[in-house]
């Protein structure tokens, strides 16, 4: 089965073709691109696509590799020790199975997603290197081997944060999710407002293309903050004849909490709106 996106989801050629190919290799697909260009989201829709569960494993600075396979709970097998409950001598009572186990003895072919994987330790992908090549792994304290019954597809996110190892990098299909382009982005806003009037589409796309252009800019504003502001304008109607109505150029926009995220940001954008101002007056 290929993917070719979904309804809910503007997938570009390249990103279908990586899809793809990553199915046809049975490797890992890794996806880096900007925050809030739909990498978590694309997991989710791959899922949807080609009617597998999602197995979903968030990635935090204290993530170790050997949480995704499984872990000992010692704590509840003393606790259990002490108050003499007989299960305390099966070992495999206290052992908690892991993203990785789960979709590895998935009845049906999973989707796992690894979710923002450089926000761990260096070595996080070079502890999960044998795993996800073999799709086994072994339990020490239980003596057996848990094998992938039926291959995963693993599709991996990053932001970019921190250089991932050449090693595995080699094991992985690799994608960049590019900014998309004002046609396309049109395209994932109509996605979420079908039924918005193209004046309001064209002056917001307008808007937010001007304020990514925009030199010196800390956080450039995403394709998600773009459909929050959209949701706001859409509910304030006064925001919405301001945006329609008024030069923009020479003023802040309105509603811009939802795509400015820091005090730098937006006193630049002040900064730049005055100047305009008074360069036509």
């Amino acid at each position: 089965m290929q993917f070719t996106g979904t309804q809910d989801y503007v997938a570009t050629e390249e990103l279908q073709l990586a899809v793809n190919a990553a199915l046809t290799l049975e490797r890992p697909l890794l996806i880096k691109g900007e925050p809030g260009t739909g990498k978590t989201l694309l997991a989710e829709q791959v899922a949807m696509a080609l009617d597998r569960p999602l197995i979903t494993w968030h990635i935090k600075s204290s993530t170790k590799a050997q949480q995704g396979l499984y872990e000992y709970d010692a704590v509840s097998r003393l606790r259990d020790s002490q108050l003499g409950n007989e299960k305390v001598h099966d070992i495999s009572h206290y052992i908690v199975p892991g993203k990785l186990w789960e979709a590895f003895t998935s009845e049906r072919p999973a989707v796992l997603l690894i979710d923002e994987i450089d926000k761990a330790d260096i070595e996080f992908p070079n502890d999960l290197l044998h795993e996800l090549d073999k799709m086994e792994f072994y339990v020490y304290e239980t003596q057996q081997t848990i094998k992938a019954s039926q291959r995963p597809m693993v599709i991996i996110t990053s932001n970019n944060e921190k250089e991932l190892p050449d090693a595995f990098l080699r094991r992985c299909f690799f994608h960049y999710i590019r900014f998309p382009d004002q046609d396309t982005m049109q395209k994932i806003v109509q996605v979420h407002f079908p039924d918005l009037q193209q004046q309001l589409v064209q002056k917001a796309l307008e808007v937010f293309y001007d304020l990514r252009d925009i030199s010196g800019l800390k956080k450039k504003p995403s394709t998600s903050e773009l459909i929050d502001w959209i949701k706001l304008l859409m509910a304030d109607e006064l925001a919405r004849d301001v945006l329609l109505n008024k030069d923009t150029a020479a003023a802040v926009p309105p509603l811009c909490g939802a795509l400015v995220k820091n005090e730098q940001d937006a006193s630049l954008l002040e900064r730049l709106a005055f100047m305009m101002r008074r360069q036509r007056g």
